[in-house]
Protein backbone atom coordinates (compact mmCIF):
# COMPACT_ATOMS: atom_id res chain seq x y z
CA UNK A 1 0.00 0.00 0.00
CA UNK A 2 2.73 2.10 -0.30
CA UNK A 3 1.81 4.68 -3.60
CA UNK A 4 5.56 5.85 -3.88
CA UNK A 5 6.87 4.31 -7.41
CA UNK A 6 10.19 2.47 -7.41
CA UNK A 7 12.72 2.92 -9.63
CA UNK A 8 12.07 -0.45 -11.73
CA UNK A 9 8.82 1.18 -12.11
CA UNK A 10 9.72 3.93 -13.54
CA UNK A 11 11.57 2.29 -15.93
CA UNK A 12 8.90 0.49 -16.92
CA UNK A 13 7.20 3.71 -17.41
CA UNK A 14 10.10 4.80 -19.81
CA UNK A 15 10.25 1.78 -21.90
CA UNK A 16 6.60 1.91 -22.48
CA UNK A 17 6.67 5.54 -24.04
CA UNK A 18 9.62 4.80 -25.84
CA UNK A 19 7.94 1.33 -27.44
CA UNK A 20 4.97 3.91 -27.91
CA UNK A 21 7.02 6.15 -29.99
CA UNK A 22 8.69 3.67 -31.91
CA UNK A 23 5.04 1.84 -33.17
CA UNK A 24 4.44 5.75 -34.57
CA UNK A 25 5.38 5.95 -38.32
CA UNK A 26 8.87 7.73 -38.83
CA UNK A 27 8.69 10.80 -40.84
CA UNK A 28 10.90 10.88 -43.91
CA UNK A 29 13.09 13.75 -44.53
CA UNK A 30 11.11 14.78 -47.50
CA UNK A 31 7.78 14.95 -44.52
CA UNK A 32 10.42 16.77 -41.85
CA UNK A 33 11.76 19.42 -44.42
CA UNK A 34 8.03 19.75 -45.73
CA UNK A 35 7.11 20.43 -42.15
CA UNK A 36 9.68 22.78 -41.52
CA UNK A 37 8.87 24.35 -44.70
CA UNK A 38 5.58 25.20 -44.35
CA UNK A 39 6.07 26.84 -40.31
CA UNK A 40 8.84 29.13 -41.35
CA UNK A 41 6.34 30.56 -44.24
CA UNK A 42 3.26 30.87 -41.60
CA UNK A 43 6.15 32.81 -39.20
CA UNK A 44 7.27 35.35 -42.25
CA UNK A 45 3.69 35.47 -43.03
CA UNK A 46 2.73 36.43 -39.38
CA UNK A 47 6.04 39.00 -39.39
CA UNK A 48 4.40 40.58 -42.41
CA UNK A 49 1.23 40.70 -40.94
CA UNK A 50 2.50 42.24 -38.17
CA UNK A 51 4.17 44.67 -39.57
CA UNK A 52 1.71 45.75 -41.70
CA UNK A 53 -0.38 46.10 -38.81
CA UNK A 54 1.97 48.09 -37.06
CA UNK A 55 2.48 50.66 -40.24
CA UNK A 56 -1.34 51.26 -40.34
CA UNK A 57 -1.26 52.27 -36.33
CA UNK A 58 1.80 54.48 -36.80
CA UNK A 59 -0.09 56.47 -40.03
CA UNK A 60 -3.46 56.78 -38.51
CA UNK A 61 -2.04 58.38 -35.34
CA UNK A 62 0.19 60.66 -37.36
CA UNK A 63 -3.52 61.04 -39.35
CA UNK A 64 -5.93 61.31 -36.24
CA UNK A 65 -3.44 61.93 -33.64
CA UNK A 66 -5.18 65.42 -33.24
CA UNK A 67 -9.14 64.05 -33.57
CA UNK A 68 -9.50 64.95 -29.70
CA UNK A 69 -8.38 68.07 -30.20
CA UNK A 70 -10.09 68.97 -33.22
CA UNK A 71 -13.43 67.79 -31.77
CA UNK A 72 -12.55 70.51 -29.00
CA UNK A 73 -11.27 73.46 -31.26
CA UNK A 74 -14.95 72.88 -32.77
CA UNK A 75 -16.66 74.94 -29.70
CA UNK A 76 -14.21 78.10 -30.56
CA UNK A 77 -15.42 77.93 -34.24
CA UNK A 78 -19.19 77.96 -33.38
CA UNK A 79 -19.13 80.29 -30.17
CA UNK A 80 -17.78 82.88 -33.16
CA UNK A 81 -20.41 82.16 -35.31
CA UNK A 82 -23.53 82.71 -31.83
CA UNK A 83 -21.34 85.53 -30.74
CA UNK A 84 -21.79 87.13 -34.61
CA UNK A 85 -25.51 86.52 -34.81
CA UNK A 86 -26.28 87.56 -31.00
CA UNK A 87 -24.45 90.95 -31.80
CA UNK A 88 -26.41 91.57 -35.58
CA UNK A 89 -29.60 90.88 -33.66
CA UNK A 90 -29.42 93.00 -30.99
CA UNK A 91 -31.64 95.79 -31.11
CA UNK A 92 -28.82 98.20 -29.97
CA UNK A 93 -25.52 97.23 -30.84
CA UNK A 94 -27.40 96.68 -34.22
CA UNK A 95 -27.58 100.31 -35.27
CA UNK A 96 -23.88 101.31 -33.87
CA UNK A 97 -21.65 102.10 -37.09
CA UNK A 98 -18.72 100.89 -35.32
CA UNK A 99 -20.16 97.53 -34.40
CA UNK A 100 -20.07 96.57 -38.31
CA UNK A 101 -16.34 96.96 -38.12
CA UNK A 102 -16.15 94.76 -34.96
CA UNK A 103 -18.21 91.84 -36.92
CA UNK A 104 -16.05 93.07 -39.61
CA UNK A 105 -13.12 91.56 -37.60
CA UNK A 106 -14.91 88.33 -36.49
CA UNK A 107 -15.39 87.45 -40.07
CA UNK A 108 -12.16 87.66 -40.27
CA UNK A 109 -11.28 85.39 -37.59
CA UNK A 110 -14.07 82.88 -38.51
CA UNK A 111 -12.50 82.71 -41.96
CA UNK A 112 -8.64 82.23 -40.65
CA UNK A 113 -10.27 79.56 -38.56
CA UNK A 114 -11.97 77.75 -41.23
CA UNK A 115 -8.79 78.20 -43.32
CA UNK A 116 -6.80 75.99 -40.65
CA UNK A 117 -9.38 73.19 -40.56
CA UNK A 118 -8.62 72.79 -43.86
CA UNK A 119 -5.07 72.77 -44.42
CA UNK A 120 -5.50 70.08 -41.37
CA UNK A 121 -7.84 68.02 -43.62
CA UNK A 122 -10.95 68.76 -41.46
CA UNK A 123 -13.78 69.76 -44.04
CA UNK A 124 -17.38 71.22 -43.34
CA UNK A 125 -19.95 68.35 -44.51
CA UNK A 126 -22.22 70.39 -46.99
CA UNK A 127 -26.09 68.89 -46.24
CA UNK A 128 -28.26 71.18 -47.60
CA UNK A 129 -30.51 70.03 -49.99
CA UNK A 130 -28.65 66.61 -49.66
CA UNK A 131 -30.39 63.52 -48.86
CA UNK A 132 -30.57 62.50 -44.59
CA UNK A 133 -27.56 60.09 -44.47
CA UNK A 134 -27.91 58.93 -40.52
CA UNK A 135 -23.68 58.31 -40.83
CA UNK A 136 -23.10 62.04 -41.22
CA UNK A 137 -26.41 64.01 -40.27
CA UNK A 138 -27.99 64.20 -36.55
CA UNK A 139 -32.37 64.75 -37.28
CA UNK A 140 -33.14 67.22 -34.57
CA UNK A 141 -36.72 68.17 -36.43
CA UNK A 142 -39.32 67.33 -39.26
CA UNK A 143 -40.51 70.05 -40.88
CA UNK A 144 -43.44 69.93 -43.19
CA UNK A 145 -42.50 71.27 -47.00
CA UNK A 146 -44.02 70.63 -49.87
CA UNK A 147 -41.38 71.99 -52.47
CA UNK A 148 -38.99 69.28 -51.26
CA UNK A 149 -38.67 65.18 -51.58
CA UNK A 150 -39.25 63.87 -47.78
CA UNK A 151 -36.00 62.91 -46.03
CA UNK A 152 -34.45 66.06 -47.87
CA UNK A 153 -32.42 68.22 -45.58
CA UNK A 154 -33.61 72.05 -45.58
CA UNK A 155 -32.63 73.33 -42.19
CA UNK A 156 -28.95 72.97 -40.62
CA UNK A 157 -29.42 74.00 -37.62
CA UNK A 158 -25.32 73.20 -36.39
CA UNK A 159 -22.84 72.73 -39.06
CA UNK A 160 -20.52 68.88 -38.94
CA UNK A 161 -17.29 68.07 -39.95
CA UNK A 162 -15.02 65.72 -40.89
CA UNK A 163 -11.67 65.15 -40.01
CA UNK A 164 -10.13 63.15 -43.21
CA UNK A 165 -12.57 60.61 -43.48
CA UNK A 166 -13.75 59.91 -39.79
CA UNK A 167 -16.53 62.10 -38.67
CA UNK A 168 -15.73 64.43 -36.14
CA UNK A 169 -18.93 65.86 -35.45
CA UNK A 170 -22.58 65.26 -37.40
CA UNK A 171 -24.67 67.71 -39.00
CA UNK A 172 -27.94 68.87 -36.53
CA UNK A 173 -30.48 68.90 -39.39
CA UNK A 174 -34.12 69.36 -40.19
CA UNK A 175 -35.23 67.18 -42.32
CA UNK A 176 -38.26 67.49 -44.69
CA UNK A 177 -41.68 65.67 -44.36
CA UNK A 178 -44.96 65.50 -46.28
CA UNK A 179 -47.16 68.57 -45.61
CA UNK A 180 -50.14 66.95 -44.28
CA UNK A 181 -52.71 69.96 -43.95
CA UNK A 182 -56.11 69.53 -44.01
CA UNK A 183 -56.75 70.46 -47.28
CA UNK A 184 -54.76 67.30 -48.82
CA UNK A 185 -56.70 65.01 -46.30
CA UNK A 186 -59.88 66.54 -47.69
CA UNK A 187 -58.68 65.72 -50.97
CA UNK A 188 -57.79 62.43 -50.25
CA UNK A 189 -61.23 61.98 -48.83
CA UNK A 190 -63.25 63.42 -52.03
CA UNK A 191 -61.16 61.26 -54.25
CA UNK A 192 -62.10 57.96 -52.13
CA UNK A 193 -65.57 58.67 -52.46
Amino acid sequence: ENNQKTPEDNKKEENKELEEKAKEPKKTIEEKLAESEDKLLRSLAEIENQRRRFEKEIKDAFTFGGFNFAKEILALLDNLQRAKLSIKNDPVLGKNKDVEKFLGNIDILEKDLVSIFEKNNIKKINCLGQKFDPNLHQAIVEIADDKSEPGTIVQEMQAGFMFSDRLLRPSFVGVAKKNTSKNSENDKKNVNK
